[in-house]
Parts: C-alpha cells; structure tokens; sequence
C-alpha cells in the first residue's frame, strides 16, 4: 500500500462522496477531500478537506501541487466526469499512477472519442464536427438521417438528441445552443457538437477497472428500456446481462480495444455500447466509474463495494479486481434511475415506504430535495432518486424495480 493520503476530487454537487469516504473508512485508508466550494471549517480540518479550482485546470493543479506539500498524497481519484481531467494532470505532476492526460481528454470529448476510434477497426458510426455559430439550416442539408446531435463534453444525456429530418435537426441545434449557453462549457465544446449516425439496437454499460492496460470487468448490465429517442434518458440498469455469452464477449473485446485505443491504462472505466446485426458499437468510454448513487446497485462479496476496488487499486492494495473477492450475496441485481415527469417544482413525494416495502427492493432514495427545481433532459442532467433491488434472476430484479417505481407518486408545480 502507498503511504500518504488519498484524495477525492469531488464537485459540490456531487452523489458520491459519501460511498467514497465509506469505503476509504473500511479499508483503513486517510482520505481528504478536495471540492470546488470552501468547506466551513476547512481551516481546522488538519487537511481533511481542501479547496481546487475545477475550472482553472493549471491553478487547479498547482493547489493540489501545494497541498501535497503540506499532506503529502498517495493517490488521487476523480470521483466524477468533471474531476477526471484534473486528477490526471495533478497524478502526472506529482508521479502517482495515473492515466494519461491526453487519454482522459479524448474520452471526456465525444469528438475527440470518436475521431480516435475511427481507425481502431471497430464499427464506427459516420460522424462530423459542426458549428452552432453557423446557419443551423444550411448544415442541415444532406446529412444522413436519422442523425443524433451531441454536446461535446456534457455528461447524463444532457443535451442529446435524436432527429429525423432538416426542420428537427435546426430546431435540435438551437435548443443545443440553448443548454450550452446555460453551462461553462468553453472553446471548442461552447460551441460545437457532435452529429453522428443514429445507431439501433439493445444497449448495455460495462463497469470495468484497469490495471496496467488489463481490463477487469465489474460488471455488464442491461438497459430493458429502449432508448430510441429524441432523448435518451436512462433508467433501469440490470445485471448479469442476459445477452448470450458469445455477444458477451464480443461487447468486452470492443471496450478493451476501445481503451487501448484511447490511451487508458488504470483505474475505473464506464463503457456505454449498443448491439445490433452489425456488430458492438461503442458508445462512449469515461475514464471513470458509474455516475449517480448507481454504484449501490454492485457488491463483490469479500471485496466490498465498487468505491473499495477503485480505492485498492488507486492505493495499490491487495485484492484489486483481479483478485479473489468472494462472491456477491444474490445473482442478480439492478437499480432504476427515477426518471423525471415534467418540469416544475418538486412539492410532494408519495408512496417511499410502498415502494421500499416491495420484495426484493433494497431501497429507494429520492435524491432532489423537495422544493427544488425539476429540469427533464435534455436540458436536465439530474435524476428524481434511485431505487436498489436484488434476486435471483435479472428478470426478478426488474420486476422488483418496476413495482416500486409504480408505488411511487410525486405532486410538481408547474413553474
């Protein structure tokens, strides 16, 4: 084990933080951390808590840099999508292990992932680079439709859409425009996106680490739901996956050459891939793991939760993912996205103990607070909560999460 602190790089408005420094409580492992927003007290936290400029990328590293003086670091983690690019510029800077910055740039790119990809040998979809400074009419013509418009560096589906004809496309790109003006996106991702081939078919995620280039998978789940669009919000991920085993393997091969097209050699990775006649088809890779509370939804026996093997890997601990962890304690698992109804205010929340009563739902966590603003994608990037289920069989899981979604009822006032 590496000696020294590890440090979470968490924006505020992160979910995470607390399974992390639960996780770094198990192992036994000092853990700071580092966030956006000044801690009240962080002044008498003998360095439990620091403030990083997220936005500032040199200042950033350079407070980090400065921390590691005073409480000298081990290993650093980006918790979200947000924090990956900086965690990997400050592991370089002080030699910890670390994925390339030019790879974690290219993943948190939709552009830059795609134009690495386009020689890798994996079926790719047609894509092009366009302006939202330009003519939005004219950029319409003769594109091959159905087409999907992506934000480039946007994070939840947020921002992604569907369109099937010019006058969709134009009114697609405005609203794009919309969303980035309300963001800090800069440079290149204010103002350009992505237009792709639509890809069809079954979509799944897999949930992997990385070691040295070797890719230990966590996890493959199945998304039930289809996401044919114009927006692609996510709700029920299920797994093991139910695919047959040679599909299976086909969707590991691609994410392992994925990575090692795009650079990746450590540490967690979030794969999101579609499956059709064609073949497996990457969606996107992020150099980090499973967003939200979904985590919650994976146990690994002796090996604790996911938060545990991103943590013994980043330390350098016995019993990373490739290790003997024990096996989980039931077959199956899932958790549901809670999707969002409508936009308004959040007045009322109906129905948790049904939900939480129903067999095999481990739990149910509205994660908005009542009174807050409610934004359905693609402008919005939250979700109402989660809800957690285990059994026997994915088909069990899934039926579980769908019960307790149906107990649940939630009162929004218009805005």
């Amino acid at each position: 084990m590496r000696r020294g602190r590890l440090l979470l790089l968490v924006p505020t408005t992160s979910y995470r933080i607390g399974d992390f420094l639960e996780a770094a409580g198990r192992l036994g492992v000092e853990a700071a951390v580092g966030s956006d927003q000044a801690a009240v007290l962080e002044q008498f936290s003998d360095g439990a808590t620091t403030t990083i400029d997220f936005k500032d990328l040199a200042l950033g590293v350079a407070q980090i840099v400065a921390y590691h003086g005073r409480y000298p670091v081990a290993a650093i983690i980006g918790v979200d999508q947000e924090t990956s690019q900086i965690a990997a510029e400050a592991s370089q800077a002080l030699g910890l292990r670390h994925n390339s910055t030019g790879a974690v740039a290219a993943a948190g790119n939709k552009h830059r992932f795609r134009s690495r990809l386009a020689n890798s040998g994996l079926p790719a979809p047609w894509f092009t680079l366009l302006s939202l400074d330009d003519d939005p009419g004219l950029q319409a013509e003769a594109l091959p439709y159905p087409v999907v418009l992506k934000p480039l560096t946007l994070s939840a589906s947020r921002g992604v859409i569907r369109v099937d004809d010019e006058s969709q496309f134009i009114a697609a790109a405005k609203r794009i425009k919309r969303i980035l003006a309300s963001t800090e996106a800069r440079g290149e991702a204010a103002n350009h996106i992505l237009v792709e081939d639509y890809i069809p078919g079954r979509e799944v995620a897999l949930e992997g680490l990385l070691e040295d280039g070797r890719l230990t998978v966590l996890a493959l789940f199945d998304k039930p739901d289809p996401l044919v669009g114009p927006y692609f919000e996510e709700t029920i991920y299920l797994t093991p996956s139910r695919l047959p085993q040679s599909i299976q393997a086909d969707i590991i091969e691609a994410t392992g050459r994925g990575a090692e097209t795009l650079g990746l050699r450590e540490g967690p990775v979030h794969a999101e891939l579609r499956v059709n006649d064609n073949g497996v088809w990457l969606i996107e890779i992020a150099a980090r793991s499973i967003g939200g509370l979904c985590s919650r939804a994976l146990e690994f026996g002796n090996g604790g939760r996911l938060e545990d093997l991103i943590i013994r890997h980043a330390m350098e601990m016995p019993g990373c993912a490739g290790s003997e962890t024990g096996a989980p304690s039931h077959n199956a698992s899932g958790v549901m996205m809670i999707p969002i109804p409508a936009a308004g205010t959040l007045r009322r929340v109906d129905g948790l103990a049904d939900a939480r009563a129903v067999p095999g739902v481990r739990d149910a966590v509205i994660s908005i607070p009542l009174g807050d603003t409610l934004v359905p994608v693609p402008e919005g990037n939250r979700y109402l909560g989660f809800i957690f289920a285990d059994g026997e069989s994915p088909e069990q899981v899934e039926a579980a999460l769908r019960s307790a979604h149906d107990a649940l009822s939630f009162r929004i006032e218009p805005n």
